[in-house]
């Protein structure tokens, strides 16, 4: 499968500036994309879409970044994107929802309850419920009982394409989800929020405090958040030449990939 890496969503956080790193898969069945990053709608309306969280965050907001936009220029129509794969339901991560309608959207069962069905007072005011108002086909998963280079709570999306796979890490939110993609020369671990820099991993630069202080305020589970840096840090450190580990808001990774597809 070819895999494109698009960022779909530049933010200007004070003193570090993000990306929003979305995959274009190409498959046959389709496109698929990991995450949508902000939408055309968001840009029109973000005071509902977004809300306050815009003054922290300050998107950039260009039309041109987001995945619509960015489908086309590939040379896609939008609807050749049949399915979307969510890590998680955080604003940031899926305001392009409504620029795909008839795309069918995957999602950890546990994520929808969190954000959707049931959501706590915290849940409650965290999501966004603008953002999937379109009435979205959602499609739950619950992975388990798989297990994918040591991680037992996997389930591989046969019915999307061979060589994807949706991998179960909460604690960013109650349902975030890692996704691993085969992208032929190597195999690309999409570890959406689970961290947003790589000195959390290698330990090799230090995390900028507003990334540190983010991370905590957010979190829907600190201790599950402090082991997925632990077993994700395992990971990358053997440095396994045939994986990529990524994550959604690192300029540097996005870059790398990018230059390497």
């Amino acid at each position: 499968m070819k895999v494109h890496h698009l960022n779909c969503g530049t933010m200007n956080l004070p003193t570090t500036r993000l990306v929003c790193h979305v995959l274009l898969i190409e498959t046959n069945n389709g496109l698929v994309l990991v995450d949508t990053g902000y939408g055309l709608h968001d840009i029109e309306n973000p005071a509902r879409r977004i809300g306050l969280m815009r003054h922290f965050l300050r998107p950039v907001f260009d039309p041109e970044e987001t995945a619509a936009r960015q489908v086309e220029r590939l040379g896609f129509r939008r609807d050749d994107v049949r399915h979307i794969i969510i890590t998680h339901l955080d604003l940031d991560h899926i305001g392009g929802l409504a620029d795909f309608p008839q795309a069918s959207v995957h999602i950890t069962a546990a994520e929808v309850l969190g954000a959707m069905t049931s959501p706590s007072w915290s849940e409650n005011r965290r999501f966004r419920p603008a953002q999937w108002a379109h009435g979205p086909k959602i499609v739950e998963h619950t992975p388990r009982g798989e297990s994918w280079r040591g991680f037992a709570a996997a389930r591989e999306l046969d019915e999307i394409a061979p060589g994807i796979v949706l991998i179960s890490r909460p604690g960013h939110t109650r349902g975030h989800a890692c996704v691993a993609v085969d992208a032929g020369h190597r195999w690309i671990l999409h570890c959406g929020d689970c961290f947003y820099h790589p000195g959390t991993l290698d330990r090799s630069a230090p995390v900028p405090a507003v990334l540190q202080g983010m991370e905590a305020a957010v979190a829907f589970d600190r201790q599950r958040v402090r082991e997925n840096h632990a077993r994700l840090g395992e990971l990358y450190r053997r440095g396994e030449p045939d994986l990529m580990l990524i994550c959604s808001h690192d300029r540097g990774m996005f870059e790398h990939a990018r230059a390497t597809e």
